[in-house]
């Protein structure tokens, strides 16, 4: 290198430094208060965009709401003679603007829901192969401001529409949105009872047969039941979840078969593999996707002898996704080949077109969970006994009115 060319190499090093060092003392004089006030705005667009809030929307369209989206088969006799006269399913949703986010909604309801207050009646059923569910009811009608009168009895004469509600996953009927729905429900004249699944709501397991998202023999053996005991009495049937999911699945195989009158399926997952895939794609989701895992744990630490001794004990314990514990656990006890065998065969979605009473879908767009891209439009839209509502209602956030119509 010649000299000429060292002395403008240097030459420019030193313009870069001086640069630099001009551009560092001009932020120097920005007052401390100016970047505090610009990380923070920079904070709230990231938790804004990451918590999915939608203020800002409702705000620029005068806070007017969203309208329902109803799926259905334009020939429904259904249609004409309820959902057509029904005025909130052709409504708007608007959210309460400082809950506008699905997973603010989700998290004050189950931190601060305010569930209402009452008992149930227990009543300990027990299954043809051993297994042994707690069914709760919760019986009565609605009195001057709202009183709730428990009864303790239904003679089998009685005529009064019975609701069985089907929780979701590890959920039973001291969840919080169980006891709304229930006690929303019972509020209009019903007779409500929660069946719930096997190994919860403190009962213990009492066979080698567990609960799973497809799982839908106790579901029959319960409908079966209350109609036999109950002949006069309509049955309808609420599934929130996975429980929605069960519900489904279990209508399309029994199709005409079945004593349900109606049903209503509640932010169903639908299609299990594309939720699964789902609730693995951004951060926000595998969160859900550990506070669900370690809702099975839990569950699964219960009945740890007999888990022990069905399926992968130590897989259980390690899991970090739904993912891996159906591996360990689910695949093994209910003899699935592989998680993604047992996501296809347990999927509801598959079994929508062979329903064959009132079915009522409530879905929600920004459900953090159940995402809609699983939701089978075709086979709602050309099925005359299935009107599927889709709005920005949140998981287990739905408005108690429009669950039967």
């Amino acid at each position: 290198m010649s000299f000429s060319e060292e002395s403008s190499s240097s030459s420019s090093s030193s313009l870069n430094g001086d640069a630099y060092a001009l551009l560092f003392n001009a932020l120097r004089l920005i007052p401390i208060s100016h970047y505090v006030l610009a990380l923070s705005l920079l904070f709230v667009i990231v938790i804004y965009n990451f918590l999915e809030f939608h203020f800002v929307e409702d705000l620029f369209s005068g806070f007017r709401g969203s309208p329902v989206r109803l799926t259905f088969n334009s020939s429904s006799p259904i249609y004409d003679g309820v959902v057509s006269k029904c005025k909130i399913v052709h409504g708007r949703y608007l959210v309460t603007p400082w809950l506008s986010s699905p997973h603010i909604q989700t998290a004050f309801l189950h931190f601060f829901g305010r569930p209402p207050c009452f008992s149930y009646r227990r009543q300990l059923f027990r299954l043809s192969d051993g297994g042994m569910i707690a069914l709760d009811w919760l019986m009565g009608s609605t009195g001057p401001g709202d009183v709730f009168h428990a009864n303790n009895f239904i003679s089998k004469d009685d005529t009064t529409p019975i609701a069985i509600v089907i929780p979701g996953l590890t959920s039973d009927s001291a969840a919080s949105y169980i006891r709304h729905l229930v006690f929303n429900t019972a509020k209009r004249g019903w007779n409500v009872v929660v069946s719930n699944h096997r190994g919860l709501g403190g009962v213990s397991i009492t066979s080698d047969c567990f609960y799973n998202a497809g799982w839908t023999e106790d579901a029959r053996e319960v409908i079966g039941y209350l109609h036999h005991e109950y002949p006069k009495a309509p049955l309808f049937a609420i599934g929130t979840s996975i429980g929605a999911n069960i519900l489904v699945k279990y209508l399309g195989e029994e199709g005409e078969k079945t004593p349900v009158a109606g049903a209503a399926a509640i932010c169903s997952p639908w299609d299990l593999l594309i939720g699964d895939r789902f609730i693995g794609r951004r951060l926000i989701q595998k969160i859900y996707d550990r506070a669900l895992t370690i809702g099975l744990q839990d569950y699964a630490q219960l009945h740890e002898p007999r888990y022990s001794r069905l399926a992968n004990w130590e897989g259980i314990k390690k899991s970090r996704s739904i993912r891996d514990f159906d591996s360990h656990a689910t695949c093994l006890v209910g003899k699935f080949e592989t998680v993604d065998t047992y996501y296809r065969n347990c999927s509801s979605s598959t079994y929508v077109g062979n329903v064959s009473i009132p079915l009522l879908c409530i879905s929600s767009l920004d459900d953090p969970v159940c995402t809609v891209e699983a939701i089978p439009w075709d086979e709602c839209r050309s099925n005359c006994s299935i009107h599927a509502i889709v709005s920005i209602f949140t998981s287990f956030y739905v408005p108690f009115d429009i669950v039967f119509l």
